[in-house]
């Protein structure tokens, strides 16, 4: 693992705001880890005793619902910090994270990050700045679930996988998630998603290779209502 204060991965997250020698220290005491496809991070319902770094790969943030099934509630990508909001609220994690692709992750422990909480006040207005954001985020996806249809939110999702994460070198989007993953995001049921994903493939707006998928006309995605 490289040091922190020469990662630029830092950037993209609220652990910018932090002095050089503060990054040394942190850099000194976090620990690296590998997580390969489909691995849990940690599970709702946990204590985490720091919060994690996403240096490379994709996660996906899950609730567990009444029902037993799990619904996605966040796509996590490299800057992404997680675990920010347990340790502030000094509460057990309600999300459970688990890796959509192989991803490497750096471990900062709770006594660093609240060390600087205290003593940063640039970084704790960034911390809470990114909580806010979380929390506007949550706020349109409720109101996009109450008055959106289930075919539009289905192609905006494949909008935003398109425009985030992009496609690999056959045009196929580089986030592979299974079609109950896709019925999670856009709640609806998996059959549902699977008969709507079908029709943008009769209708030539997507082509499909086993879980890959290629948009094949993004402007009249965008129309879908």
């Amino acid at each position: 693992m490289g040091k922190c204060e020469q990662c630029i991965i830092r950037e993209f997250n609220s652990l910018k705001s932090l002095t050089k020698e503060e990054l040394m220290r942190v850099s000194a005491c976090k620990t690296g880890k590998l997580y390969r496809k489909g691995q849990v991070i940690f599970e709702e319902g946990e204590t985490l005793n720091g919060v994690y770094c996403v240096r490379d790969g994709v996660c996906k943030l899950t609730k567990l619902s009444e029902n037993g099934k799990d619904q996605v509630v966040k796509l996590v990508v490299k800057g992404g910090l997680l675990g920010k909001r347990s340790l502030v609220s000094e509460q057990k994690t309600n999300l459970s994270a688990v890796a959509l692709n192989d991803m490497e992750m750096c471990f900062i422990p709770k006594s660093e990050i609240m060390n600087d909480l205290s003593k940063n006040p640039k970084f704790t207005m960034d911390v809470l700045r990114e909580m806010a954001n979380d929390l506007k985020e949550s706020d349109v996806n409720l109101v996009n679930m109450a008055q959106k249809s289930v075919k539009r939110r289905m192609a905006e999702i494949l909008m935003y996988i398109h425009d985030n994460f992009g496609t690999d070198d056959e045009g196929y989007l580089s986030i592979i998630l299974s079609r109950e993953d896709y019925a999670s995001i856009v709640g609806t049921a998996t059959e549902s998603a699977i008969r709507i994903l079908s029709q943008f493939k009769k209708e030539g707006l997507i082509s499909t290779k086993g879980k890959q998928i290629k948009i094949e006309d993004y402007g009249s995605l965008k129309w879908i209502e």
